[in-house]
């Protein structure tokens, strides 16, 4: 895993200058590289070799965030830095704190995989008149000037992603339409959770105003698919309620709109305690057991951000700090958290079917080899 991570941070960071300049998938005109600024200021920041580097992590909700975990501490540590790597899995005071004492260890940068984005303010404003670069890694930090860089797969794309996924699988499995589907979508104090929805929406909903699609239970508000803390047995609760109130008899449900794969896992239990056909599910984070499932011809799709790359990419901008250089960024319009237009880098998700999962994950020291025993 150490080579792997080095070999992901030196590919980075050679290819840092060409990516920095290319516009995201949804920006039409490319945007400068630019520069880390502390407190405001058009200062460029430089970091000590050796620094306290902080990455606040949220709760063990997935298989990725327990991959990132052991990747920052390998990655960091190789690169000379001093590691401070925590979960908050009590809730969001325990990050906060976490925060808090991240500046009293004297970190100079910051990386946050926030809870709950809009109530880290006062700790990262904190944390920048400390002399702290703040990094929102995967999930936005909203409500605060106190961030420097987001750093993530571009969340709208990964729901456009979901979307296309859940109508080509509706072809190839149920036939011509119209079809019955439900939505799910992730937990409201989750930044990407909207994103993730919206970007689902932007395919789906023409075909659910032309008829193509029926959301059958009449639910198709963010607010009233949400699932809080993105906890399986919130979605599959739901999802019995569903069932049982608007799929009685022999009303069918063809779809699924799932936002990761843990919510899709939940939410096939449910159907299938129902007592109802597999319907085509989506899901996203490429998790060991629904990675299995899609070679099992159950779960349909799930959406590919290889970790890896994530935190090698974090890592490569600390390493621009400790060069006096600029954080690479390739996108200055997309995310507003409400306070600022927060600079991003934005890595480009992959949607995964049985048909194309041994190529995507050919790579994947996990999930190769899950693939290739069904391959072979």
């Amino acid at each position: 895993m150490k080579r792997q991570l080095t070999g992901l941070i030196a590919l980075t960071a050679v290819g840092m200058a060409a990516i920095a300049g290319c516009s995201s998938e949804r920006t039409d005109d490319a945007a400068a590289p630019s520069a880390a600024t502390t407190g405001g200021s058009d200062a460029t920041v430089c970091i000590e070799p050796g620094s306290v580097i902080g990455v606040a992590l949220p709760q063990k909700t997935s298989e990725n965030w327990v991959l990132a975990e052991d990747l920052f501490n390998t990655g960091l540590t190789d690169a000379g830095y001093e590691a401070i790597v925590q979960f908050a899995n009590s809730g969001v005071t325990e990050q906060q704190n976490q925060i808090d004492s991240m500046v009293e260890r004297g970190a100079k940068v910051i990386v946050v995989g926030a809870i709950d984005g809009s109530q880290l303010g006062s700790q990262l404003e904190n944390a920048k008149a400390s002399g702290a670069t703040i990094l929102a890694y995967d999930r936005l930090v909203k409500n605060t000037e106190a961030v420097d860089a987001y750093i993530a797969f571009d969340n709208y794309q990964v729901g456009v992603l979901q979307g296309t996924a859940l109508l080509e699988g509706l072809a190839a499995r149920k036939g011509d339409g119209p079809y019955n589907i439900e939505l799910i979508a992730g937990s409201p104090d989750d930044a990407n959770a909207t994103p993730f929805f919206e970007g689902a929406m932007s395919v789906l909903q023409p075909k659910i105003d032309d008829g193509t699609l029926t959301v059958v239970s009449g639910q198709t508000t963010f607010e009233q698919v949400a699932t809080q803390g993105w906890k399986a047995e919130n979605a599959q609760k739901r999802m019995d309620t569903v069932l049982a109130g608007s799929y009685a008899g022999d009303v069918k449900l063809d779809g699924i709109l799932s936002p990761n794969d843990t919510l899709a896992r939940a939410a096939l239990t449910a159907v299938e305690q129902a007592g109802k056909d597999v319907p085509v599910i989506t899901g996203q984070d490429s998790e060991v057991e629904s990675v299995k499932s899609i070679m099992e011809g159950v779960q349909y799709s799930t959406i590919y951000k290889d970790t890896r790359e994530l935190v090698a990419q974090t890592i490569a901008s600390i390493d621009a700090l400790a060069s006096c250089g600029d954080i690479p960024i390739n996108d200055t319009e997309q995310y507003d958290n409400g306070v600022k237009i927060v600079p991003a880098f934005l890595l480009t998700p992959k949607i995964v079917t049985q048909d194309n999962a041994a190529d995507t994950y050919a790579e994947d020291p996990t999930l190769g080899p899950v693939v290739a025993e069904y391959a072979g």
